[in-house]
């Protein structure tokens, strides 16, 4: 199956000038090239789209915890209400103590509008205080809900989505900042909608008092706004257009400090290359930064200054109109008074917007991670995954890795009967472990077809056919969890298979040393854990293939660390596995003596098989087979005798 297309560009190479390095993955800023993925943050564009993506965040904040975010929804419009209350009452008291009369009259008749200030400001007090509570509650189950989404999918996707960069960029960016900004959006949202109540207040009294404050009123606010969407999208469009570069900053981070790499960093004094590069990388993050800064910095100080020359205009005409006597000046001081509020629920409510439109931009690339991410997930099965076969058959199968133009395996065919062991053997490059992934339901040809007896493995559910299989790999994984855990991983406990598992493949030995036994924790990052050598963790990976007991086992390079003595014995454990179990082994090698036993040999060259058969007639015949084990044979063959004799003068 190809991947689906990336939609990248590729990128111009550049060369960290400091030390000389080819670094392809560093590009210049060049802003106008992602401009067009982020069309969609001009502000006509995001006001369109801001229900949307608030609507999809409120939905997902629904469903992590009902009950928190109706209570923050409805305590926050709740204090909105009271905000916009104290202004009106607020009003209704410039109104009496400004009125005609004695001023003890006056102060008299505005206590009840005092009293309801009063109430609603400490009303509104104690709600945002409920509300900020109940949304505290409210992120962390957003956020979880968020992250276990993105890691439920990334778990799920096919193997071959691992191959493709597109993927992982959309999965750096989804993990970096789309999955924690759902809770954001959540509270931007509720300040929206708190602020808008504010608003409506301020702008119904400005409205009452004179038509021509409301219009100055939004023009005070629009030009910040617009500068900090702005700004926003800057920053946006650099995340995007450095994903590549951080990704690799991050690698490069790992290799330092990772115990998986430090001892080999040394003794190739990698040290020096490495933090070369890191530093080309880091200092070209560094300059776009700069970049970006500085241009964030001019749209702020425009917006700034409009925002600031139309403050000012507002306060001029209302000057002019109280001047001119067409507005008392208790309405002026109304006035005054709804213009500071107006303008400050408004700037509140442009700064939500606003953030709710930078949240979007990377809420947006989580939603397009989860999207992308259902065109990689395995497709729906149409049939139960068979509980064992008869017979594997592999039919004319083709498979290209995703960016390649020249596929893995062209036209392979081959088949395995239950019982049988069969090996795969070649140069590297040949396709053999393309062809053992295929066989274990990993991959998918994208033509042609693997099937168990009569069932097409595209059509059944690849999870649970995997249970039915087990792999021995020579790229394990060091899963830092108990021994025990490391043999039987998902499957139950059961102390007899973990016995003959731990005998067959020799672990029995590397688990007898430590200190713990099976229940030894190994990972010498965490306290009391052991670390164990490569050879012992190789047996721990055969073990862990064994215990499976599953109709199907691929061993794909399964001795790569292991000594001559565990190596012919674990050769010897695998034969004993299938002639005891019944089940079908497929063997990947390049130690060709080790072959000899399989009941049939393919060979394989650039992708496709060229000969395949026994042992014998694959030697009769004299192809690729006879040369390559001929030419290991060699070096188990005597030196000859005028070099013996050379050796021994010496």
């Amino acid at each position: 199956m190809r991947s689906p297309q990336s939609a990248k560009e590729p990128t111009t190479p550049a060369t960290g000038a400091a030390t000389g390095l080819e670094l392809p993955e560093l590009v210049e800023p060049e802003w106008y090239r992602y401009d067009r993925q982020v069309l969609h943050t001009g502000w006509a564009r995001m006001i369109g789209q801001l229900p949307g993506l608030v609507g999809r965040a409120l939905a997902l904040a629904w469903r992590a915890s009902p009950g928190n975010t109706a209570a923050t929804l409805a305590l926050n419009l709740a204090a909105g209400v009271f905000t916009a209350v104290a202004l009106v009452a607020t009003a209704g008291v410039l109104d009496e103590l400004f009125a005609a009369g004695p001023t003890p009259d006056r102060v008299y008749a505005a206590v009840p509008a005092l009293v309801l200030v009063a109430s609603a400001t400490v009303l509104r007090g104690a709600l945002s205080a409920a509300a900020g509570w109940a949304q505290a509650r409210l992120e962390p189950h957003v956020e979880q809900a968020a992250e276990t989404r993105l890691m439920e999918l990334a778990t799920a996707v096919q193997v071959l989505a691992f191959d493709d960069n597109d993927f992982h960029d959309r999965l750096f960016r989804a993990s970096v900042r789309g999955a924690s900004e759902t809770k954001r959006l959540v509270t931007f949202t509720v300040d929206i909608l708190t602020g808008a109540i504010g608003i409506c207040a301020a702008a119904g009294v400005l409205g009452v008092l004179h038509p021509v404050l409301l219009p100055l009123l939004v023009l005070t606010v629009v030009p910040e706004g617009w500068a900090a969407a702005h700004a926003a999208r800057m920053r946006y469009t650099w995340l995007m257009a450095i994903t590549d570069v951080r990704r690799r900053r991050a690698m490069l981070d790992d290799l330092m400090t990772s115990r998986n790499t430090c001892a080999e960093v040394r003794s190739y004094t990698m040290r020096e290359p490495l933090l070369s590069e890191f530093a080309a990388i880091a200092g070209h993050e560094r300059d776009v930064q700069l970049d970006l800064a500085r241009r964030q910095a001019l749209v702020r100080l425009f917006g700034d200054g409009a925002s600031g020359a139309a403050t000012a205009l507002t306060y001029l005409v209302l000057g002019l109109l109280l001047v001119n006597g067409v507005m008392p000046l208790a309405v002026a001081g109304t006035a005054v008074l709804a213009i500071r509020t107006g303008r400050s629920e408004l700037a509140v409510t442009l700064r939500a917007v606003n953030s709710t439109y930078e949240s979007g931009l990377y809420f947006r690339d989580y939603l397009d991670f989860c999207e992308h991410a259902q065109r990689w997930l395995p497709p729906p099965p149409r049939r139960p995954a068979p509980a064992g076969f008869d017979r594997i058959t592999v039919d004319d199968a083709t498979f290209t890795y995703p960016g390649k133009d020249r596929p893995a395996l062209a036209g392979v065919s081959l088949h395995l009967d239950r019982g049988e062991t069969i090996a795969l053997v070649g140069e590297n490059g040949s396709g053999k472990t393309t062809l053992s992934k295929l066989l274990a339901g990993l991959y998918q040809p994208e033509r042609g077809r693997v099937r168990w007896d009569g069932t097409d493995l595209a059509e059944v559910d690849t999870h649970e056919l995997r249970r039915r299989i087990a792999v021995v790999a020579q790229d394990h994984t060091h899963w830092p969890l108990s021994a025990r855990r490391n043999v039987t991983m998902s499957s139950p406990d059961d102390e007899r298979r973990l016995g003959d598992a731990a005998r067959l493949s020799g672990a029995d030995e590397v688990v007898a040393e430590l200190a713990y036994g099976w229940d030894t924790l190994l990972d010498r990052r965490f306290a009391a854990g052991q670390e164990l050598s490569g050879g012992q963790w190789q047996r721990l990976a055969a073990a862990r293939g064994f215990y499976r007991d599953a109709p199907l086992l691929i061993c794909d390079e399964p001795t790569a660390a292991l000594d001559a003595r565990a190596e012919h014995r674990l050769f010897a454990s695998i034969h004993e596995h299938a002639r005891r179990t019944g089940s079908a082994v497929v063997l990947i090698t390049h130690r060709l003596a080790s072959v000899r036993m399989a009941d049939r040999i393919y060979v394989l060259d650039r992708g496709r098989v060229v000969a395949h058969g026994t042992h014998e007639q694959l030697m009769a015949a004299g192809g690729l087979y006879a040369e390559l084990y001929a030419l290991q044979a060699s070096a188990y063959r005597s030196v000859p005798d005028t070099q013996d004799d050379g050796l021994r003068s010496a």
